[in-house]
């Protein structure tokens, strides 16, 4: 196996640069083609501003899955639009920005900054791998490092881990490819194809454990919040959310069962380079202990509600008084703010305002821009209409066939758009189309949710699939057939879980 020279990166990124160029002046057009028909052609009987709206989330999508714009330009572009329409005031419009969900992601985002600046995320990564009953086989380096990166996107980025898992994959790669060149050998493809998808793929699924793991979790929760007055608490969502990370994750190993059987070269010194690695890292640095300490509180504020419901049930007033008071946007910004005041060394705390400024605000005026415009097609009447004429075309009746339908319309989705994307357009559909036929959205809502995070045919799919596409080591069509059986079991997995322990915690 040749290791992807510089210039090979270089030609296929400058390929794709000229690629979504192209798509991105064609996705202006159709944008606004779209706008404009839908804005003169009659749609029934709708509502004068239910009928602008359509047509201004017509565009949007278009924006959106074309990537004309930056997908946050484009939803605040839409917002912006309801208002000069006369959709809505702009109080009204607007009002979802400051929802209680915006200051959860601001919170947990601060806080998974902090995590990296600190690099106590590669702490914990070298500190698995280096195992020495880890680093011993290929197979189980492949198993620990799903199982790392997994638990790593359970609480940051899903594209900031696979970027630094990807940089220890690559390593990892480079000492048995050189081990291999010695023997006279070259590295086996399979191998470093599952590396590099494993990734990936862990990445996106780890994301399914917490609340915070990936935005669309946190998108689809405040829909199924205003929408549908239902509260999904964080120690709620985990108890469906990591069992779906662990069966998913053994599904992705076993894809990748027989990828490393034959490899023996290269192991030895793999081993050493992680053992290296993890010793580099030293004793615990103040800033590390800090971050724990903040990332600690956050978390157990954040489990409190459900150990409290288990205790005394989600009636009694100890519930009830911590919910009130400390609902999840509190709690990440508690522990924010303690980063902002414990010891991070060298006379400095653990996070300054400057490092937590770069945050991906972008994320965060995506959600406000595509809740507002979820929030307002309820409000005009639009999402009820467009529930009842889905319904009608629907081969599906009943909770549990909306519950397939909608993980089936949501991974179908994340595979032509970002997840993002794809949460922001299909919760509030799919919550519409349940009130119209008479059935709790809440199933149906929540599978599409966790659904919009799969998507792992294509490189588009997710940034994390763009990321390791870009070693070279992966043929699109290995891409395509590994992602499609992932994407198979996914939605099975999210169904089953959605129907057999939503239950549990509602």
């Amino acid at each position: 196996m040749t290791v992807p020279t510089g210039s090979t990166i270089e030609i296929k990124g400058l390929e794709r640069a000229e690629s979504d160029q192209v798509r991105g002046r064609t996705g202006l057009v159709h944008g606004a083609t779209v706008f404009a028909i839908l804005l003169v052609v009659p749609l029934g009987s709708l509502s004068v501003e239910a009928h602008r709206l359509a047509a201004i989330m017509g565009a949007v999508v278009v924006l959106w899955i074309s990537e004309a714009l930056p997908m946050p330009v484009t939803a605040l572009l839409g917002a912006v639009a309801c208002v000069a329409l006369g959709v809505a005031p702009a109080r009204e419009v607007f009002a979802p920005f400051a929802d209680p969900l915006m200051f959860l992601f601001i919170g947990s985002f601060m806080i998974a900054k902090a995590i990296m600046l600190h690099r106590l995320d590669r702490r914990v990564a070298y500190s698995v791998l280096s195992l020495r009953i880890v680093g011993a086989s290929p197979m189980r380096i492949l198993f620990a490092f799903g199982v790392v990166t997994a638990f790593i996107s359970a609480w940051i980025s899903n594209t900031a881990t696979t970027a630094m898992m990807y940089a220890i994959a690559m390593a990892i790669l480079a000492f048995m490819s050189d081990a291999a060149a010695r023997e006279g050998k070259s590295l086996d493809p399979r191998y470093a194809a599952a590396l590099m998808l494993m990734t990936s793929f862990a990445a996106s699924v780890g994301g399914l454990a917490t609340p915070i793991g990936t935005p669309p979790n946190v998108i689809g929760l405040g829909f199924i919040r205003q929408l549908t007055t239902t509260e999904l608490p964080f120690f709620s969502w985990m108890i469906i959310g990591v069992p779906v990370v662990v069966v998913m994750l053994l599904t992705v190993f076993f894809v990748f069962r027989n990828a490393g059987r034959d490899i023996q070269g290269g192991m030895a010194e793999s081993a050493r380079m992680l053992e290296e690695q993890r010793d580099k890292r030293g004793k615990w640095s103040t800033g590390e202990k800090s971050t724990v300490l903040a990332f600690g509180a956050t978390v157990f504020l954040w489990m409190l509600p459900g150990i409290l419901a288990i205790a005394y049930g989600d009636n009694s007033p100890e519930y009830k008084a911590v919910t009130a008071r400390v609902p999840e946007g509190v709690a990440a910004l508690i522990g924010a703010s303690l980063l902002f005041m414990l010891p991070g060394g060298n006379g400095e705390r653990a996070i300054t305002w400057k490092d937590a400024a770069k945050i991906d605000w972008g994320i965060v005026l995506l959600y406000g821009g595509g809740f507002a415009l979820g929030v307002l097609s309820f409000k005009t009447g639009l999402a009820e209409s467009m529930g009842k004429g889905i319904l009608a075309f629907l081969p599906i009746s009943g909770e549990t066939g909306l519950v397939v339908g909608s993980a089936i319309m949501a991974v179908i989705l994340s595979e032509v758009t970002s997840n993002t994307a794809s949460a922001n357009m299909i919760v509030p559909v799919v919550i519409s189309v349940s009130l119209a036929a008479g059935i709790d959205p809440v199933a149906p809502a929540l599978a599409a949710t966790m659904a919009a995070s799969l998507g792992f045919m294509l490189p588009v799919s997710t940034p994390c699939n763009a990321i390791v596409y870009g070693s070279g080591y992966i043929p699109l069509k290995q891409m395509m057939r590994y992602g499609i059986v992932v994407d198979v079991v996914g939605v099975v997995v999210i169904i089953a879980a959605v129907k057999l322990l939503l239950p549990l915690v509602r």
